[in-house]
């Protein structure tokens, strides 16, 4: 028996970069996946690559309520329930100076990376809460424990916030048998390096962290037993300063 046998998965940003990576790595060890994101040529070319029954793909701006609450119930009508949540959504910005920010473009990293991840546990806890059972996995960032120039101020801001919800969510929760991990990676080599102000190189790409590194860490974290809960895990390429 696998792992995950009859556990549903459902992943945030699934299309590409870490969530893809995590949900073949659920796949592999037995759960139900559900992938959604905004691109549906991405979902789609997902799904035909893992290439099995135990995925469903859902297009939704989780950055919507009404979306968010779409892609859960539709997950729920598809597996019958969500067992673990995972946020990966996220955005930035190449004008990410507070300089460059506008009203428009801080509510759109603001909208994706925190108010999605509010909106989807919002719409998945209460089963979870029913159940007495259920585990909620907030990907994060380095950014999200120092406020750097590298991330920007709209994109530490965000995660600063996701931060706060993960950490508070299980303070409230614990006791309901809900638990809450954030997850910080580092530098990651994913789709969204392309909004770096400046172009990121091979070389420096070779040297950071990929996607399968954090979606081992994401399994890892879920694997636990129900009486472990892991609050926060830090996870950085090795030659990245963490000061």
């Amino acid at each position: 028996m696998a792992t995950f046998d009859g556990k549903t998965v459902l992943i945030t940003g699934g299309g590409s970069g870490m969530g893809l990576a995590t949900a073949r790595l659920f796949l592999e060890q037995g759960a139900n996946v559900a992938i959604t994101g905004r691109n549906k040529a991405k979902l789609d070319e997902a799904a035909k690559h893992l290439g099995t029954e135990r995925i469903f793909t859902f297009v939704a701006d989780v950055a919507e309520p009404g979306q968010a609450k779409a892609v859960v119930e539709a997950t729920v009508k598809k597996f019958g329930r969500i067992d673990i949540l995972v946020n990966n959504a996220g955005t930035n910005l190449k004008e990410r100076t507070f300089r460059e920010l506008t009203p428009e473009s801080w509510q759109q990293v603001i909208r994706t990376n925190l108010d999605g991840a509010f909106y989807c546990i919002h719409y998945a806890i209460p089963a979870m809460l029913e159940r007495k059972e259920g585990l909620i996995i907030n990907i994060n960032s380095v950014a999200g424990l120092r406020a750097s120039p590298l991330g920007g101020i709209a994109y530490a801001a965000s995660k600063f916030g996701m931060r706060a919800l993960g950490i508070g969510l299980h303070a409230e929760e614990m006791a309901s048998g809900i638990r809450v991990t954030n997850i910080y990676p580092g530098e990651v080599d994913t789709p969204i390096l392309e909004f770096r102000p400046t172009p990121v190189s091979e070389d420096h790409r070779a040297r950071i962290l990929k996607p399968e590194d954090i979606a081992r860490t994401v399994v890892f974290v879920a694997s636990q037993p129900p009486h472990v809960s892991i609050p926060e895990v830090t996870v950085k390429p090795t030659g990245q300063a963490f000061v």
